[in-house]
């Protein structure tokens, strides 16, 4: 039953990123700054030889330095989008919050991003700050790319995510005068003073209108009050915009009457102090209610925020808290960042957290937090109900303190997952650190299903350690047992499997001292299928044998089944066929019964592989092509990845090796873009097969060369002894019997080693090769 729409199989085509965020509407004055960077541009292009302004080398790395307010982010935007043109390759943008006490974005989560805005998949993103500053320097590697680092605050932060190749440019902004970067990076710096008079009162004029020709003298003292600072007087100029009857010159006096009731003598000096100003200023021209939500949204830990996380830490309706964020964003406090979603500049992010605790109190500000951390944690369990609703009972429960989004289905749920997983991040480490423990841990638990199928590894890691350590510290033996269990798969995700069975021994230890046999049965199983990675099977049957008997002593007819699958794949591998038969069916109907459709999709691919391996190559498609179906329903691109693959197998043995071919290829690019290297080595092996008995032997030797290459790699022993198999068989039609002894001797003590079925048809070729 072949679907007539499946795509022609191409290779992925590498993203171009354009993370530029948008201009800032009304941008005014600065010429002198952009010509001046125009020059540095040209001058890096000169420097190199060629004098197009193309800038192949050396790295350009321009450091942008003002206090804060000044409206450096605002020139670098414009600046960027200007010559973003010469950059075709990407423009790359992240804002470091180097001056945010409390989540400043370390280089290595940057690095995290900027990879994964290239197309590097979360398993081939290296752990190591060192390696992964490396990587990047390598995707970068011959393109022109355009690198904004905002609001850095120090050099150190910077240097990791500086580029290493010729073609691309770093735009820094920072408070700090980047003495670092100029001495020892070769930075170019330019030193962003206040707006000239002239330019601010420009400025006002294009925000309030022909109030400021009408009283020239009281436009420039508004001005000078606001320190000609872009922040301060945007803020000042919505303030006079909304009370269109009040003249330039009383707003003046509103805001220096301001002025006196603070403190002129603020250690920080008179820029800060008329910041400070008329962000007080405008802050009392506030509802009540729209200034209470300011205060707390100076507590949110992450990025961005919609209305729904509003509306938590105020306690009001999503409706309410939409109107207080127009409120708000038209003064100015808050900006849009994309459709119902608002940034908040981090001055006034500190303001806002100040006020909170000077006028909510400790009590208030928690309880702000309390409810915004309960409103993700619900959310979040909205979201996987919809996604994976077996599932539900694993997940903790909690009363939210808000509505979630009105998803339509799982793919609505799955899309505000995304948009939210770098808040969810910075949230449980917020939380982890001041006294939320329990909400890292449980939010942890509940997501860790989404984080594990959609590749999200190096944000599944912070978040699992982050819930590693709460619990821990906290005592709670039975969430560091299941965070051990989230950790492991993280590492045997990425094919570190020593970590990952050091990680689920520990969490079986915990969970038996616990007296908690199902958690216990769920690291068993997972400890298995690592040792059945390794090739150590006897063990893995070992393993999951306890964990069937845990599973069925406590009703856990999910467990069973991914227990009895286990069994069954370690059955085929050791050639007891008939068994892994009746291992697969009876998962299949556990599956069905508890309503776990990926998991019944397990069993179904699982007896396509039987049936294949039985003889029967049509009856194995009709179970792949009913387990595609459920994968593709249920979003799991790595099963999808797999039955592809499999289908190929399948269509080989019926001889319809076009179609084969297809498939393979179809699951060789699924697998890259979704960064499952251990499925990658078996589509590559199986694309092998396909085209070496098409009689394409040149492409057969390469694709089994690249999945030994990568078999290795990752430490996959089975799909390295069949990659020797595939290098063998082409060399002996090849006429080279040396070759392929070697290749044959190779897979031999690879299956022997892991005990395998296929040890028998090695030695029979090898002997045939022996024997003429």
């Amino acid at each position: 039953r072949y679907d007539g729409d499946l795509p022609v199989a191409t290779a992925p085509v590498p993203p171009v990123p354009a993370q530029l965020p948008l201009a800032v509407a009304g941008f005014t004055g600065r010429e002198h700054e952009l010509a001046r960077l125009d020059k540095l541009l040209a001058e890096v292009a000169s420097e190199a030889g060629t004098g197009g302004g193309r800038l192949p080398a050396p790295v350009g790395i321009f450091g942008v330095s003002g206090t804060a307010g000044v409206g450096k982010t605002a020139l670098a935007i414009q600046w960027a989008h200007r010559v973003a043109a010469r950059f075709p390759d990407g423009q790359l943008y992240v804002n470091l919050r180097g001056y945010d006490p409390e989540q400043p974005v370390p280089a290595a989560d940057a690095l995290a991003g900027f990879l994964r805005a290239f197309g590097v998949s979360g398993q081939d993103i290296p752990l190591d700050l060192d390696e992964r500053a490396a990587r990047y320097r390598t995707t970068l590697s011959g393109r022109r790319v355009l690198v904004v680092l905002d609001n850095a605050g120090s050099a150190e932060q910077v240097r990791p995510l500086l580029p290493g190749t010729a073609g691309c440019l770093a735009v820094v902004t920072s408070r700090d005068s980047l003495a670092g970067l100029v001495a020892l990076d070769g930075a170019y710096r330019l030193d962003l003073d206040l707006l000239p008079v002239e330019d601010a009162i420009t400025l006002l004029r294009r925000l309030v209108g022909g109030r400021v020709d009408a009283d020239p003298a009281a436009a420039a003292e508004l001005a000078a009050q606001c320190a000609r600072l872009p922040l301060a007087l945007r803020i000042a100029a919505e303030l006079a915009a909304a009370q269109p009857d009040t003249s330039l010159a009383g707003l003046a006096r509103e805001l220096a009457d301001q002025q006196q009731r603070l403190d002129l003598l603020d250690a920080a000096g008179e820029v800060r102090t008329a910041v400070r100003s008329v962000f007080s200023w405008s802050y009392h021209q506030l509802p009540v209610d729209a200034a209470g939500a300011f205060r707390v949204l100076g507590l949110h830990p992450g990025a961005t925020v919609d209305g729904y996380a509003v509306a938590a830490l105020c306690d009001a309706t999503p409706g309410h808290a939409g109107r207080l964020c127009a409120v708000l964003s038209r003064a100015h406090l808050i900006q849009p960042t994309g459709p119902g979603r608002y940034g908040i500049h981090d001055l006034l992010r500190a303001y806002a957290a100040r006020l909170a605790r000077a006028e909510d109190g400790e009590a208030g500000c928690r309880a702000a937090l309390t409810r915004l951390f309960d409103w993700y944690l619900a959310t979040s369990g909205a979201a996987m109900d919809l996604l994976h609703p077996a599932e539900r009972h694993k997940r903790p429960r909690v009363e939210p303190a808000g509505s979630p989004p009105p998803w339509s289905g799982p793919e609505q749920a799955r899309a505000w997952l995304d948009a939210e997983r770098s808040n969810l991040v910075a949230v449980c480490a917020y939380a982890a650190a001041h006294g939320w423990g329990r909400h890292t841990v449980n939010l942890a638990q509940t997501l860790f299903r989404y984080l594990d199928i959609a590749g999200h590894h190096t944000d599944a890691l912070a978040i699992h350690t982050e819930a590693h350590r709460a619990a821990r510290d906290s005592g709670d033996r039975a969430g560091e047992a299941r965070a051990l269990n989230n950790l492991a798969a993280v590492f045997w995700w990425r094919a570190q499997y020593a970590q990952a069975a050091e990680y689920y021994r520990e969490a079986v230890d915990i969970f038996r001292a616990s007296a908690d046999p199902s958690g216990e049965a769920d690291a068993l199983t997972n400890l298995g299928v690592v040792c059945r990675s390794l090739g150590d099977l006897p063990r893995a049957v070992e393993y999951h044998r306890r964990a069937l008997v845990l599973y069925r002593q406590t009703g856990n007819q999910i467990g069973e089944a991914h227990a009895v699958t286990s069994l069954g794949v370690v059955s085929m591998m050791l050639g007891e066929l008939p068994v892994a038969v009746e291992h697969h069916e009876q998962a299949l109907a556990l599956s069905r019964s508890s309503g776990k459709t990926d998991a019944e999709a397990d069993a179904l691919n699982n007896l396509g592989r039987a049936f294949l391996r039985l003889g029967q190559p049509a009856r194995a498609a009709r179970y792949h092509e009913q387990a595609l179906a459920l994968y593709r329903q249920h979003g799991y691109r790595g099963g999808e990845a797999n039955t592809l693959d499999c289908l190929g197998t399948a269509y080989r043995h019926q001889h319809d090796l076009t179609r084969a071919a297809e498939y393979h290829r179809l699951a060789l690019a699924l697998h890259r873009r979704s960064g499952t290297r251990l499925g990658e080595a078996a589509a590559l092996n199986g694309l092998g097969e396909t085209l070496r008995a098409a009689g394409d032997v040149a492409g057969a030797r390469r694709h089994h060369t690249d999945a030994l290459a990568l078999a290795t790699e990752v430490t996959d022993p089975y799909e390295q002894a069949r990659a020797h198999d595939g290098l063998a068989t082409i060399h002996h039609l090849s006429g080279d019997p040396t070759g392929a002894r070697t290749h044959w001797e190779h897979a031999l003590r690879i299956h022997t080693g892991l005990g395998t079925v296929d040890a028998d048809s090695i030695r029979d070729r090898l002997r045939a090769l022996t024997c003429p």
